[in-house]
């Protein structure tokens, strides 16, 4: 931003506002360089605390997301907390719409967290305003030597926030001692200048910010302007209500790619942002804000009116922004559902072809695996167990439901949908294995990750084996049955009726107990068998006897037989999961449970998660 005011001045005019003495050392591209220069040590240093206090946190701070978030004002305190921590609100947001983008936190969930997010980013304000810049460099030299001698996570990791902390200070005094010349120079103060208006102050100020995606820089180098007497109060703080609307482009572009609530999450961000800087400039005025912020500043004493501009307007202006993200979300916290409708209608869901395959192309379910996640391998697990049950198990007990009555009826549309739902278990069982292969070779895993990993892929083949038995057979066969002119006999219809409904329950079993950790359903699956195969038995012998005694014809009994033969084989794919579910006991689902694995919490990863099997008439039915 200064940057390109500075290279646009002529290296004349330039050397016209240093003293005699260095005229001739001082040129344009000296200064730029040395800007650019503090800046780049900045934003390392930004990204080098950052990186350190995440570590220091671990895999519990994102956890804290999730866990609590139960009402908007412990949302607002959650995401208020996690920014100030990680001295980033970008990667607080970023994080929330993963999270959403996951199915892990809901919408109105992620409003309270970004809400609290602006909060928490106004500490590194605060921070910078303190004058402790001739500290940067002993903090850097200790740092770096905890962080060299120690190798234990705390004191190393401590050691490289202290780097962190003090290239930011380093860089801060670049920029601000690289622009001090101009302090005098009236052709910059005329540009200067304009930045009193405000539009013209956010305007530069939001598109700096977006092009280098970190409003802490643009709030460094504001604050290193006004540590030099550069800019006014006013202009500071239009300076940086720009820099609050250009860092939203950090979340939008995260959300690129991910489900609609994701993008509406990074919307949210974008509306909160926009609105109270429509609110501040064009109804209460930057002058009222000004003015609040002179009423509750300290001020020095004893110092002329240039100099007192200078001590002052930083810790001023960090004030100001403390204020305005403070002020806004007090304002805003009461319409946090009004603030998520309004998202909903501004990203709406997307128009899809009504053809199954369109859908399957753009099943939204699958943006659950996200490829964030996969640094996290606790939670990537938990988005690919939801798309298994949510795109694949669902689906196949869809088919499953609704392949018989077409049979029975020789619905030849309807076997044509049944069969099109199998494109899309395709689809997403592709998309999993493609997810969960990715994930195993990312990084070292621990043995309870890889167990879980390999349960999930088993579940997934038996699953879209089941669905392949539907498609490839029993459509096969129901399409045999209408070319053929055939009719199930009364006799078999009953028993067709009963077998596929207890086969049913037992896929149905197998899914809650992936979802609910339920040990007793899996149970239940293994044990059915002799039941099961007690039924089938019993309907194939009978059905042998009516053949036997001139009732129905031999093409009929061989459809109704392959009928039995497929149910049976529907079992035995059910069976497998639930034996798979028995091998792993409760690891696979304990890290949503316990909160242990990756630190997720129960309540609020569990609910969006499990609401797809909720019990539903007295059964373990998941709705559909």
């Amino acid at each position: 931003m200064v940057s390109a005011l500075v290279m646009s001045l002529p290296p004349p005019l330039l050397a016209a506002t240093a003293p005699a003495a260095v005229n001739a050392e001082l040129d344009f591209t000296a200064m730029s360089f040395a800007l650019l220069g503090g800046l780049a040590l900045f934003l390392l240093g930004m990204e080098t605390l950052s990186k350190a206090l995440r570590h220091l946190a671990g895999d519990r701070l994102r956890a804290v997301l999730a866990r609590l978030t139960v009402n908007r004002v412990a949302g607002v305190l959650t995401g208020a907390s996690v920014t100030a921590l990680i001295q980033s609100s970008s990667a607080t947001t970023v994080l929330v719409v993963g999270f959403v983008s996951a199915g892990l936190l809901s919408l109105p969930q992620s409003v309270g967290i970004i809400f609290g997010a602006e909060i928490g980013t106004t500490i590194t304000a605060q921070i910078l305003a303190f004058k402790i810049t001739h500290y940067a460099l002993p903090m850097i030299t200790v740092g770096l030597a905890l962080a060299l001698i120690f190798k234990r996570e705390i004191p190393h990791q401590g050691g490289r926030g202290l780097v962190g902390l003090g290239l930011i200070f380093y860089g801060m005094s670049l920029m601000s001692d690289a622009m001090a010349p101009l302090r005098h120079h009236a052709p910059f103060l005329e540009m200067m200048a304009q930045v009193e208006t405000p539009i013209v102050g956010i305007a530069l100020s939001a598109g700096f910010t977006a092009l280098i995606q970190s409003s802490s820089a643009t709030t460094g180098i504001v604050l290193s302007l006004a540590g030099q007497g550069l800019i006014t109060l006013p202009a500071g703080i239009a300076l940086l209500f720009g820099a609050n609307i250009g860092t939203c482009i950090t979340a939008l572009l995260a959300s690129i790619g991910r489900s609609r609530e994701a993008v509406r999450a990074a919307t949210v961000h974008i509306l909160f942002n926009t609105l109270g800087v429509l609110i501040w400039t064009g109804v209460i005025g930057i002058d009222a804000m000004a003015a609040l912020v002179g009423w509750v500043s300290p001020h020095s004493d004893g110092l002329s009116a240039s100099a007192m501009l200078a001590a002052d307007t930083p810790r001023q202006l960090a004030n100001a922004h403390t204020l305005f993200n403070l002020l806004n979300t007090l304002a805003f916290l009461p319409f946090v559902a009004q603030f998520a409708y309004l998202a909903r209608k501004l990203v709406p869901e997307a128009e899809l072809a009504p053809t199954p395959q369109t859908t399957a192309c753009v099943d939204r379910r699958l943006a659950s695996l996200d490829e964030s996640l996969l640094e996290r391998p606790g939670q990537a697990i938990v988005a690919a167990r939801n798309v298994i049950v949510d795109a694949i198990g669902q689906r196949v007990l869809r088919m499953y439901d609704e392949v018989l009555p077409a049979l029975i009826h020789a619905d030849p549309n309807a076997l044509h949908i049944v069969a099109e739902m199998d494109h899309q278990i395709d689809l997403a069982y592709r998309s999993v294995v493609d997810y969960l292969g990715r994930l195993s070779v990312r990084k070292p895993l621990s043995h309870a990750h890889k167990r879980r990993i390999a349960a999930l892929l088993e579940i997934a083949r038996q699953l879209e084996s089941i669905g392949d038995i539907i498609e490839t057979n029993l459509v096969h066969l129901g399409e045999r049955h209408i070319r053929d002119g055939d009719r199930f006999s009364v006799f078999a219809h009953e028993h067709i009726l009963l077998s596929h409904k207890e086969v049913g329950e037992t896929l149905n079993n197998c899914l809650t107990a992936l979802m609910e950790c339920d040990a007793a359903c899996a149970h239940e699956v293994v044990q059915s068998k002799p039941h099961i195969q007690s039924l089938l038995s019993t309907a194939t012998r009978q059905q042998t006897r009516q053949l036997a005694h001139g009732i129905g014809t031999p093409r009929t009994y061989a459809l109704e037989m392959d009928v039995y033969e497929q149910f049976t084989r529907i079992y035995y794919h059910a069976k497998r999961i639930a034996k798979t579910l028995q091998g792993v006991g409760r690891e696979l689902t304990q890290p949503w449970r316990s909160g242990r694995m990756g630190g997720v919490a129960s309540s609020p990863l569990v609910a969006p998660l499990a609401a797809p099997l909720a019990p539903h008439g007295g059964s373990r039915r998941p709705r559909r």
